[in-house]
């Protein structure tokens, strides 16, 4: 499908602390605030127009429960990513992409720095965009996986996104 195509970034909600309780880092979950919380951004955002097709999402337990919190408010399809794991390789999620390329809208779930650095990236940025925990962009590209970056049409901080629509 010809461009442009919609892509939402999106930090993992707030998740349990890291420590003895949690000795597997990729298990940590979010909390129940976190949960409550990124459930009512989502809701917003839905309630804004915003359509999503399909939501990508690090196969760590916080970041795929951030995604299937997304996308039960889209009614978007789930694919667990290993590129978008900490580490994860550009290039792999460009494949990853590209793999999406008839979609028109798709929702990214990752961690920081990485979620940053990728939207850095897509957007043509020089340094990393610091996404707090449940934060929001879009970038729009033309085609996918992105041959020339593409333009930042917002970024919204967890908390703005909450207190919007009040």
């Amino acid at each position: 499908m010809p461009g442009p195509h919609e892509l939402y970034l999106v930090r993992h909600g707030v998740a349990e602390q890291r420590g003895d309780a949690w000795p597997d880092d990729s298990k940590r979950p979010l909390t129940a605030q976190g949960t409550m919380r990124f459930r009512k951004a989502a809701r917003r955002l839905a309630g804004f127009g915003v359509s999503i097709d399909v939501v990508l999402t690090s196969p760590l337990v916080r970041a795929r429960q951030t995604a299937d919190i997304l996308a039960s408010a889209f009614d978007a399809h789930v694919v667990t990513s290993e590129a978008l794991a900490p580490g994860g390789s550009h290039q792999a999620i460009l494949a990853e992409l590209e793999k999406q390329s008839k979609r028109s809208s798709l929702a990214l779930v990752g961690h920081e720095p990485d979620i940053g650095q990728l939207a850095a990236r897509l957007c043509g940025a020089r340094h990393a965009l610091e996404f707090k925990k449940g934060a929001i962009c879009r970038i729009d590209v033309e085609t996918l996986p992105p041959g020339n970056p593409g333009a930042l049409r917002w970024f919204i901080p967890p908390r703005m996104l909450r207190a919007l629509g009040r």
